[in-house]
């Protein structure tokens, strides 16, 4: 009797086990009834060696939330994703990294890096999900720099069976070799659910088409002046990850730009950029001394704008700007900023830009406003527009030439009363000797001079620190470098003590420049001393991981707007030489 009484039991847990299973099975299906109609799946081979898979996903009925991914061997490569709509590229998808595919019992499968892409307020029909790899998955040949192997996963790995999934490589203009795939474009059809795989393709291509480099920050200064006319200055920080030394290197700058000039990390002036091809707004620029091999490189193209492509006059003193930026682009950027400095009496009256979220600041001076806007991880579909309205008044035209001259009456107004007081002709030779020091060319230069040789060295030990990091070379060679290169330094940060004495001593204008140099460098120590310390706290787990990415993000946006601002006084300097 107690045996048949435990069998029922058992028999009816069973049941209930299989309907709740059957019931969640039933709900998680009903919250997310779609189907995949097709998939085309691009992976492209980016300028720099970056690498972007774009999957376009069409699918019918209604889904709070889609999964999808790749092998997980290619999760240490991502360097973010982005989901949009595919009938309106500005309708962004939040998206979150590194969640687990799920089956249709809600069970993990193991294997795949996965994100999800949150349709919490409306499903698209249509949707494209952009991810961005580093260049760790492009190899270069070290005997045939024109020879490249990609790894990369050759399909999407969903939670259901895709129809049609038609894929394509676009390897920057090169041509197929060899690989485990037959060509540059394949398809397959009833694509099974949790596909996995690793592909590689060989493709010849020249280094015009692909230079693997890094570039970790683009600075671009924009100087509308009182009549609309706008000049550009783009500061370029590159690290040199191919097999070869780079002599060269292509950029791309907003259309209508003309008069380049290029200035390396010394303040010398390069050869003219060439265009390339025939695309008015792609130029190449020739280094005098190439960068080697793991190695950083800075230098700066300067270009003008005629009035009236950017800036728009609405009325009497009314101005509207309008700019797009990086949407041209095919490289990867990890950091860029834009400055916009606008003429001594501008009143501005709005500030727009089509990035979400405010990674914009305004700041002030005595009578001069600059807005500078900062974004990361950038390519073409990360390209934003800027639009701001400001007023200026004509009459500030004349606002230098009238204080110089009110200073020049006023100063010799008190020579001529000291010189006519009794006995002062016995006095007036006294002061000359406490005047302020008289500033040359040939000082501001060298100040100009030292000063961008101690930030190319200041490049030069962050590199090595990276590279000794990375086990790329021997601890000894390590030390005996780095300590050549604080020498250097240390020669350096004499004379530009020596120099900016001097400058601090010459007048009101050099003396506000070195104090707004000082103020800069002072933040960068401070910010940099923020950064190790969040850096060990999160080593600690006193912070989240999250937390930690989130004050990083905010001190090196600090960071980078001190060095725009270092950049822009040694280019005024520069300009006044």
């Amino acid at each position: 009797m107690k045996r048949t009484a435990a069998l029922f039991v058992t028999l009816v847990a069973t049941m209930v086990i299989i309907s709740l299973t059957s019931f969640y099975v039933q709900s998680a299906r009903a919250s997310s009834s779609y189907s995949i109609e097709s998939v085309d799946h691009n992976v492209s081979v980016l300028y720099n060696g970056y690498v972007l898979i774009n999957d376009t996903i069409a699918i019918s009925g209604q889904t709070g939330s889609f999964s999808l991914g790749f092998p997980y061997e290619f999760g240490s490569s991502l360097i973010e994703a982005i989901a949009y709509d595919a009938s309106d590229s500005s309708n962004l998808f939040p998206v979150t990294l590194n969640t687990p595919l799920k089956d249709d019992l809600g069970e993990d499968s193991p294997g795949f890096y996965g994100v999800s892409v949150d349709f919490s307020k409306g499903t698209p029909q249509t949707f494209s999900v952009i991810f961005v790899f580093s260049h760790s998955l492009l190899t270069q040949d070290s005997t045939d720099a024109t020879k490249f192997t990609l790894v990369f996963p050759a399909f999407p790995s969903l939670t259901q069976t895709i129809p049609v999934c038609n894929c394509s490589i676009d390897a920057a203009g090169g041509q197929y070799l060899t690989g485990t795939i037959s060509s540059f474009t394949y398809d397959a059809a009833s694509l099974p659910a949790f596909t996995y795989n690793t592909s590689t393709v060989e493709f010849q291509s020249s280094t015009q088409n692909v230079t693997i480099f890094e570039i970790q920050q683009l600075n671009r200064v924009i100087d509308v002046n009182e009549f609309g006319e706008t000049s550009v200055s783009d500061a370029y920080y590159i690290t040199n990850n191919s097999t070869q030394s780079m002599s060269s290197v292509e950029i791309v700058v907003p259309p209508n730009a003309s008069n380049l000039q290029v200035h390396d990390q010394l303040g010398r002036v390069l050869s003219t950029p060439l265009v390339v091809g025939a695309n008015p707004t792609r130029y190449q620029i020739n280094f005098t001394l190439a960068i080697n091999i793991t190695e950083a490189g800075t230098f700066t193209v300067n270009y003008g704008v005629p009035s009236g492509v950017y800036v728009k006059k609405q009325g009497t003193n009314d101005f509207a700007f309008n700019m797009t930026f990086f949407e041209d682009t095919n490289i990867f950027i990890e950091q860029a900023s834009v400055s916009f400095v606008l003429p001594e009496g501008t009143q501005l009256s709005s500030f727009e830009t089509t990035l979400p979220g405010k990674y914009y600041s305004v700041s002030h001076n005595i009578f001069q406003q600059t807005m500078t806007v900062n974004e990361q991880n950038i390519v073409s579909s990360d390209g934003f527009s800027v639009s701001f309205n400001y007023e200026y008044n004509p009459l500030w035209l004349a606002f230098r030439p009238t204080m110089w001259v009110w200073a020049v009456a006023i100063v010799g107004a008190a020579i001529l009363a000291v010189w006519r007081r009794p006995g002062a002709h016995l006095a007036v030779a006294a002061p000359s000797a406490t005047l302020g020091v008289r500033l040359r060319a040939e000082d501001i230069r060298a100040f100009v001079d030292a000063y961008e040789e101690k930030l190319k060295i200041g490049s030069e030990i962050d590199a090595l620190d990276s590279r000794v990091q990375k086990g790329r070379i021997p601890r000894r060679r390590y030390k005996v470098q780095k300590k050549t290169l604080e020498t250097r330094l240390g020669a350096l940060d004499r004379t530009l003590a020596e120099i900016g004495g001097r400058m601090h001593s010459a007048g009101t204008h050099y003396s506000d420049l070195m104090r707004q140099l000082e103020v800069a460098e002072t933040e960068i120590d401070e910010v940099e001393a923020n950064m190790r310390s969040i850096e060990t706290r999160q080593g600690r787990g006193e912070i989240s991981l999250e937390t930690y990415h989130k004050l990083l993000g905010d001190y090196e946006r600090r960071k980078e707007r001190c060095k725009t601002t270092i950049n822009g006084i040694l280019l005024r300097l520069r300009e006044e030489i």
